[in-house]
């Protein structure tokens, strides 16, 4: 297997709104087209920092592998953009697994193969129990990463948590890619997802409902929003879905029943819990729209 992450970052001259030219960095972006025993699959758009671990988190996530133990060679090379992949035994229903292509709503397209939604009732996961103490000081913790995003922006983060620790934080143009990076490290590890949390900085769509799913994590969870499909989806597979996560405020979409309330902020006088308009003029933009969430 090659080692061939490039530069997350580069700099660049730009011009400001008072037409001052000043230094600062872009994110990288470069297409990898992943190629399995000849065969060409997908063309995916990434940073480009953990190549390696994109494509075997990929190839596990669409069900193409199992095990790590089915490849016998990865091989990135970032003059032709693309991953070569050497299996031991070849994988078989080629033209039936690209024949169901399904574009799905992850940033950059991301790409669903085969029967893929069929197999959706084999996954098992454990119930868990979330303590909201625990919960808060690992968003706090989370806080600390986004080393790209800081740097250049134009990018989404993920981690793979245990506890209020972080494990593992990945960051790609698109959350898929960064979920499919640390579903290889995972792999190549032999980590299990049954203790584990999955934090995105990305909205809780479907696709990334049923990737964390597939790597045995019970707990979803991310500063951002729910899809409809996301929601029906953790409800199926028993994922623990939890949205605009930040600071001492997350609301609970699916397994409300595994978080452990020892934790509870007072509730203020005109906070985000009022119901009363009387000082509507002084409530922000922000929590205002917290209220009509929780209203509905």
């Amino acid at each position: 297997m090659t080692s061939a992450g490039i530069e997350a970052s580069y700099p660049v001259t730009v011009m400001d709104e008072s037409g001052n030219k000043r230094e600062t960095h872009i994110t990288g972006e470069r297409p990898l087209t992943i190629y399995v025993d000849k065969q060409e699959i997908v063309t995916l758009m990434t940073l480009g920092k953990y190549p390696e671990l994109l494509v075997i988190g990929y190839l596990h996530n669409q069900g193409f592998i199992k095990q790590t133990e089915e490849l016998k060679a990865v091989q990135v090379d970032w003059d032709i953009d693309s991953a070569v992949v050497v299996t031991k035994n070849g994988i078989g229903d080629w033209e039936e697994k690209l024949a169901k292509r399904t574009v799905t709503s992850g940033c950059g397209q991301g790409t669903v193969f085969g029967d893929l939604m069929d197999n959706l009732e084999e996954i098992q996961l454990p119930t868990p129990t979330l303590h909201q103490s625990t919960f808060y000081r690992l968003l706090q913790n989370i806080r600390e990463h986004n080393e790209v995003y800081k740097k250049s922006g134009a990018v989404h983060g993920c981690a793979l948590c245990k506890g209020e620790n972080i494990e593992v934080f990945i960051e790609d143009v698109g959350r898929h890619n960064a979920t499919d990076a640390i579903a290889g490290h995972m792999l190549l590890e032999g980590i299990s997802g049954n203790d584990k949390l999955f934090y995105t900085t990305g909205r809780l769509t479907s696709e990334m409902v049923i990737k964390v799913a597939q790597m045995g994590i019970p707990v979803l969870f991310s500063r951002a929003g729910i899809t409809r499909m996301g929601m029906e989806l953790s409800e199926k597979l028993g994922v623990t879905t939890i949205a605009r996560a930040g600071g001492k405020h997350f609301l609970v979409y699916n397994g409300a029943e595994t978080l452990v309330l020892d934790a509870k902020p007072p509730e203020k006088a005109g906070s985000r819990f009022d119901t009363s308009t009387n000082n509507s003029d002084e409530i922000s933009l922000h929590e205002r729209r917290r209220k009509a969430e929780l209203n509905a």
